[in-house]
């Protein structure tokens, strides 16, 4: 029996390793942006315990410690500055990210079409199979009983 080769397979197989290729590159943000998500909360969370020091120690009685409140409100702003900076980060992030999102949509779109017309060509394909088989039967058939009626061709 014949068996059926998609001409196209060189595409296809293109068209996969493009698709991958987005895959990887989507991933990738993926990771940068959960890190990035990770860095603000871990620096937000810095600024809450600064902040409560900060609070313990200005209600430190009649007597503040002027120079461990100045620490503690200059480490809270280096960790608000780290948050803003990984907020714009992120947010650059959110752009590439969608960009690639379209990208690896329009990659997803393109093989699945060559493997729509690679699916439509396997069908048309064992269609002509079975009407060939069909056909084949039909003869031999035709052939057995011309026989056995005793009609010489």
């Amino acid at each position: 029996m014949a068996r059926f080769v998609f001409k196209l397979q060189p595409v296809l197989d293109q068209r996969e390793r493009a698709e991958r290729d987005k895959m990887l590159v989507v991933a990738e943000l993926e990771r940068e942006r959960l890190a990035l998500e990770s860095r603000i909360r871990t620096c937000q969370q810095m600024m809450g315990d600064e902040r409560r020091t900060l609070a313990e120690a200005l209600s430190g009685g009649n007597r503040v410690d002027v120079r461990a409140v100045k620490l503690q409100a200059s480490a809270s702003l280096k960790h608000n500055f780290d948050a803003q900076r990984a907020v714009l980060e992120l947010a650059g992030v959110y752009k590439k990210l969608e960009a690639a999102r379209g990208e690896l949509a329009q990659a997803s779109a393109s093989k699945k079409a060559v493997e729509m017309l690679r699916d439509q060509q396997r069908e048309a394909f064992e269609r002509e199979q079975d009407m060939r088989e069909t056909r084949e039967l039909d003869e031999m058939s035709v052939m057995r009983h011309t026989r056995s009626k005793g009609f010489v061709a």
